[in-house]
Parts: C-alpha cells; structure tokens; sequence
C-alpha cells in the first residue's frame, strides 16, 4: 500500500512539475463616472459636473511560476492608462501613465485594483489665466487609484465583464502651490479580454504553507524631496524626514511598525516668517521642526512592499496642520537589509510631500 501511495504522489508532483505555469497576457477598458470630494472647503467653485474617465489596463496574470504569486492567490500586474474629464473649466483634463496590481478574493469573483503613476493636467494653476485652479499647482502631478469589481472572466470566449467603484487621486504632493488635489468617486463598467488559453494555477506547496517566523526588525530611513508653502510663489526647498521604528513580520505577507521620526521641513521656516509679518499671529522665532509617532502596516509583495502608517505629533510648535498625519507608500527591497520607495504624506486628504526614501532593515 505504501509504494501504490508512493507511486501516485510521484506521478501527481511529476504532473505537476511537467506543467509550464508561465505568466499569461490580458487586457481590460473600464468606463467611469462618478464625482469630485470636496474634501475642503475651498473647492466648492471646482465641483460643477460629474467626470467621466477611461482607464486602459494592460496585465500580466501570474499562475504560480514564482512563490509568491500562490501566496498571493495568483494576482496580476502590469501598466496602466487614464484619461480623466473633471468637467471643470479650471480643472480640464488629467491623464496618467503607471503600474498596477490586481488581487483576487472570494473564488477570484472579486477583484482590487492598486494603481499609482505619473499623471498630467492640462489646466494647471496659473496667476494670470487660470488662478482659480486652487487644485493643482503644476502641470506634472502624482495619480492613484483604488478599484474594486466583480470580474466575471471568459464569459463569451475570451471576453469578460466588470463592474464596480473607483477611487481616483491627483496630487503634486505640494512640490509647488496651491495643492489641494482632486479626488474622485465613481461607478465603473468594463470589458476584459485574455490573449492565451485558460491556464491553470500551480497547487500551494506545502512551502507555503509553513509557519513564517521572523525576529522584530529595527528600521532607518532618510525621506527626502522639496516642497512649498501654502504661499504660492514662496518657493520650493528641501525637507528631510527621518525615521526609526521597529517592525515585526505576522508572516509571508505582512508586517505591523511602531516607530518615531523627525520632520525637518524648511520650507516651514518662511512660511512661520511670512505668517508673523503679516498676521501677527505667530512668533518669527518659533521652532518649525516637528516629532511625530506612528503605526503602520507593511504588506510585502515579492521585492515591492505598500506601506500604510497613521502618525500624532507630540512635538508640534508651530500648529498649522491638524496634529495627526498618514503616509501610503511603495518601497522596493534592493536586497533584505537595504531598501529605496516613494509616498505622500498627507493630513487627511491634503498632502504636504511627497517624499523619496532609502533606508535600511537590519
């Protein structure tokens, strides 16, 4: 009896092994409308219309030729294309060009699209002729998008369905004022298309399967950029954002942080300077540098990791910004101790910077 077992599991993981779980090619277009947030009080002149958007997805669909794509219930990426209508004759026209990833749950029946590029408008801000764009600042911003539908694939041969939300943000990250940034929410309709044959998915090993253990990590990282007061045409200066914190792996996929950093943002500094001449209401000598706590959640994806962190100041002297800060971020693991990424810091839905890091996991 045990050599029959033997012989059938040696047949099955042969089977296996002789199949080619290659990544296979698809193509999607959604349709969207939906309108803008007005997520501050100012924008009230911007929201006029309901935009209309095009969002083209090229993916690749993983079925288990790497690890983590089992591990990650054989998820997609790729490259994106959007093209936004704000309907606002100070907003214009927002295009975008960036990458993608799509995740499946419940028997792959529902899809979440993450998506972030570079994206621009063809109506920037402008003293002259558009100054009432409080929006964007420059022409060349960041783009982010949140989707999630129900996908229906291979329905009609090689042609499927989707429908759902999304959630769209456009944002310069403050690199020039204004930048209140736009963000959008809307309903969306689409068709999808596979290029090859139905594949399917490579089995979870028993690999994958086992207990993922991992010390607690202690973190380093230097963010870095320039950005702009509130004032427009103040100009732009450096900042540098300095973190310390720990983490801890819960396992494959994820990890939770606990740590402190150290905001050194000059631009600040004329900004306390400007309000103190021309208001009064603030001390030219008042410290502009701020300490901030946070949490966060890390989900690592390969080398790539999104990063999520909710912060409080604790030293905070000069108050223009509410005292609780987050951060979404993307990071790439040059190898297991070093690492670089790119995030928004923001105080609800209006970002202060946006911030280039490199940093070290020891």
């Amino acid at each position: 009896m045990r050599v029959y077992l033997t012989g059938v599991l040696l047949l099955f993981f042969g089977f296996v092994s002789a199949q080619e779980f290659n990544d296979s090619n698809a193509f999607d277009v959604n349709y969207f409308t939906g309108n803008v947030m007005r997520h501050a009080p100012d924008l009230s002149h911007l929201i006029t219309g309901h935009p209309e958007a095009v969002m083209f997805s090229f993916s690749k669909e993983t079925h288990g030729k790497e690890e983590w794509h089992a591990i990650y219930n054989y998820p997609d990426y790729g490259a994106y294309f959007l093209y936004q209508d704000l309907k606002n004759e100070y907003l214009g026209q927002c295009y975008a060009l960036g990458g993608h990833y799509n995740f499946y749950f419940l028997k792959r029946k529902l899809m979440v699209k993450i998506a972030e590029g570079i994206a621009m408008t063809t109506n920037p801000h402008d003293n002259i002729t558009n100054s009432k764009n409080n929006a964007f600042g420059s022409k060349i911003m960041a783009n982010t998008d949140f989707v999630v539908n129900y996908k229906k694939e291979n329905l009609i041969d090689r042609f499927g369905i989707q429908a759902g939300f999304v959630f769209t943000h456009f944002s310069n990250g403050r690199i020039k004022s204004p930048n209140s940034g736009i963000n959008t929410y809307n309903i969306n309709f689409g068709i999808n298309y596979n290029f090859g044959k139905i594949q399917q998915n490579a089995p979870d090993t028993i690999f994958n399967r086992v207990k993922f253990t991992q010390p607690i990590k202690y973190n380093f990282v230097l963010r870095t950029g320039i950005n702009e007061s509130p004032i427009i045409g103040s100009g732009t200066h450096t900042f540098y954002h300095i973190g310390l914190y720990a983490d801890k792996r819960l396992g494959r996929k994820s990890a939770v942080q606990f740590g402190t950093e150290l905001f050194l943002t000059n631009s600040f500094k004329d900004f306390i300077k400007y309000q103190a001449v021309a208001y009064e209401n603030v001390d030219p000598n008042t410290d502009y540098k701020r300490i901030g706590v946070f949490i966060g959640h890390e989900l690592f994806i390969n080398k790539i990791s999104l990063e999520a962190q909710v912060g409080y100041y604790v030293y905070q002297p000069y108050k223009y910004d509410i005292p609780v800060y987050d951060r979404l971020g993307m990071k790439y693991y040059i190898s297991d101790k070093f690492f670089t990424g790119v995030s928004i810091k923001t105080h609800g839905f209006l970002a202060e910077a946006l911030e280039f890091a490199i940093g070290a996991r020891l």
